[in-house]
């Protein structure tokens, strides 16, 4: 009885892995066995063991658990789609760019729309925020970067008395490391080979010849800077 169990699983196991070979593509059949059969093997240790034959059980599952942790993709938590973000505070403005799209938003820090975020913002709404943050040159150079992203040419619709886009890179003293990883989009203690890679593509974008924002390029070589110090 032993022995003819044994035989009906080997038979069952094995013949769905010929039937699998033979009716699935290499590349989706070489993604099953990675995932899949580490699995399977974990599920028949544990039905092994669930019956009795623990000898047998316990290091079957134990195969498939070392396999599924070898072969498991790294991040499977999610990290792998995270997207890295460059953060450059103001007084008024929390502005943030994502670094795989270009797209950029910021959180509104003070006044009227405290609490809000650009993109919720309609354009006239968006103007007033501009007159009202004026008094301070680091908040409106961020959002004449994210107006000039969002509306082109809106320098020419409107009365406001707009700046050049460049603001005062040394209007808000001296950049704090913290706020350099921020502004590179970095974790602590980043590689010197990570802090030059973050600033180069960020400069692709920001730098004012590629019709980015001077006072955000400022921000992102100043950063770059304290880091490699």
């Amino acid at each position: 009885m032993t022995v003819l169990f044994y035989a009906l699983l080997a038979f069952l196991f094995f013949g769905g892995l010929a039937w699998l070979f033979v009716s699935t593509p290499p590349a989706k059949l070489a993604m099953i066995m990675n995932r899949g059969v580490p699995l399977l093997l974990v599920a028949a240790g544990g039905l092994l063991i669930a019956i009795g034959r623990g000898g047998i059980g316990i290091p079957l599952a134990a195969i498939g658990i070392a396999w599924w942790r070898k072969t498991r993709p790294v991040g499977t938590l999610g990290a792998g789609n995270a997207s890295k973000k460059s953060t450059v505070i103001s007084a008024a403005l929390e502005m943030e760019l994502d670094h795989d799209s270009g797209d950029m938003n910021g959180k509104i820090l003070t006044g009227n729309h405290e609490g809000k975020w650009l993109s919720e913002l309609d354009d006239a709404d968006l103007f007033a925020l501009y007159t009202e943050i004026q008094s301070d040159a680091d908040s409106s150079a961020l959002l004449e970067a994210y107006l000039d992203r969002r509306l082109a040419g809106w320098r020419e619709h409107t009365d406001a008395n707009t700046g050049s886009g460049q603001g005062d890179a040394s209007a808000s003293g001296s950049m704090t490391k913290q706020e350099a990883y921020q502004v590179l989009g970095l974790e602590p203690g980043a590689s010197k080979a990570e802090i030059r890679k973050a600033w180069r593509n960020l400069m692709k974008s920001m730098h004012p010849d590629s019709g980015g924002s001077a006072f955000l390029a400022a921000k992102i070589n100043a950063a770059k800077d304290i880091l490699l110090d």
